[in-house]
């Protein structure tokens, strides 16, 4: 965008129904992860709608690579409730994950009832490459704006290493970044600035409706009794929820699972699955561990959040424990509970926490360690593409034969022309995924 055409005015501010419209469309499209998923939004809200700035945008992203939870769900909810208050955060959040959440129940109950179905593996083969160059772009994009010297690149390269070759677990990526943002903020305030100060994301977009200096709205100031009202509030939901499902051990056993898994998922699906691959497969008994291996495959390249494979684990786990009289009402249960637990954290943290976010934001004592955050999740989403890339042109590989089995050439092709797309030729990141899952679909019947 030149300097000629850039807006100098903000948008109108959407209402609560066209704000809907997009959140229910985002839940549809919000294929590539987490650094997919953060890319498109950054596309549609920063970039094109204007919603909100690309400071007040990566403050908010900053906090929820922080928390537990699934970051870009987060981010959506934050951004939402901060437009819309209360109601447009859970609006955003609900729709968010619904339509994977429906997805994947069909998928569930078809992989069930009818085992394997040949054009959904087509079409995946043909999207898995293309979330390869997504995840790749979306470190390209968010790097290219947050990392902006030598020490934060410096950051960046340690996360990488840390993760790939040490494979340091994500939670001691962050608080090593966080300590070193802490202490460069005292040393090298310069180097340690999240941007280039007021107006600095104007000039390359226009002005925003949540633009640099625009104060926060009523319902986002920051008060101890607020903070303690919204928590109290939250704790009786879930103990309310909890309550409703004890008539059933199976159900209960599921809602108090996911419930600790939520407080454990700091660093995205990866970083729990491990555990939930534990309490899922080994210690209840929901489903096998080839199972969950074919519900992972699904999740990666179905819409919303990764850790939708929570909603796979419960509606098999429901069906296996028989929590319903009917297959389909077992499942649905069980795919319900899991996902209502898993998700209920992501609502307080944000509709909780985020009042003293806006409250700090400016301040470099705050601030610096969340820029050295959002430097080492660059090296961290490069590690993220790494992961798929080998698991897609390797895909009969393990970890004790990194590379056995055959290469396969095709996807690397399809991963390469996407990156193109993407990159040189600005192309929508659904219509390169929608492409993809159709070529995948074609190649399916001539493999």
């Amino acid at each position: 965008m030149s300097e000629t055409t850039v807006p100098t005015a903000a948008p109108p501010t959407p209402t609560l129904g066209e704000a809907f419209k997009y959140w229910l469309k985002l839940g549809f499209i919000s294929f590539g992860g987490p650094a997919g998923q953060i890319a498109m939004m950054h596309q549609d809200l920063v970039e094109r709608r204007r919603w909100i700035s690309e400071h007040r945008y990566l403050h908010a992203l900053n906090y929820c690579m922080l928390l537990p939870g699934p970051e870009a769900t987060q981010l959506a909810i934050y951004i939402s409730w901060l437009m819309h208050g209360i109601s447009g955060g859970v609006m955003a959040g609900v729709l968010f994950f619904l339509p994977s959440f429906v997805l994947l129940s069909l998928l569930a109950g078809i992989y069930l009832n009818f085992g394997d179905v040949p054009a959904v593996a087509g079409i995946f083969y043909g999207i898995k490459p293309a979330v390869v160059a997504v995840v790749l772009f979306a470190a390209w994009r968010i790097g290219s704006r947050s990392i902006k010297n030598e020490v934060l690149l410096a950051i960046a390269a340690l996360a990488f290493v840390g993760i790939f070759f040490f494979d340091i677990d994500f939670p001691w990526i962050v608080l090593g970044a966080g300590i070193l943002g802490a202490i460069g903020g005292k040393l090298l305030p310069a180097k340690f600035k999240a941007g280039g100060g007021h107006g600095a994301s104007n000039k390359q977009y226009g002005p925003a409706i949540i633009d640099d200096d625009t104060p926060p709205p009523v319902h986002a100031k920051f008060s101890w009794g607020k903070l303690g009202l919204t928590t109290g509030a939250f704790v009786a939901i879930w103990a309310a929820s909890m309550l409703a499902i004890s008539g059933s051990k199976d159900l209960y056993n599921v809602g108090e699972f996911f419930t600790k898994a939520a407080f454990l998922t700091i660093g995205g699906a990866y970083a729990v699955l491990p555990y939930v691959y534990q309490g899922a497969v080994e210690h209840f008994g929901w489903l096998t561990g080839p199972q969950m291996m074919d519900g992972l495959a699904l999740g990666e390249t179905t819409p919303g959040p990764l850790i939708m494979i929570v909603t796979w684990v419960g509606y098999l786990g429901g069906v296996t424990k028989s929590v319903a009289g009917n297959p389909v009402a077992a499942g649905i249960a069980g795919a319900a509970v899991a996902t209502f637990f898993t998700f209920l954290p992501s609502f307080l943290f944000i509709l909780a926490g985020g009042p003293l976010v806006e409250a700090t934001r400016g301040e470099l004592k705050f601030t610096a360690p969340l820029t050295a955050i959002t430097a080492a999740v660059v090296g961290v989403i490069l590690n993220l593409a790494a992961f798929f890339a080998w698991h897609t042109f390797w895909p009969k590989a393990t970890n004790a034969a990194p590379f056995g089995g055959p290469f396969d050439a095709i996807p690397v092709v399809i991963a390469i022309v996407s990156f193109v797309a993407l990159w040189k030729y600005k192309a929508d990141i659904m219509k390169v995924i929608g492409v993809c899952a159709l070529l995948g679909l074609g190649l399916s019947f001539i493999r």
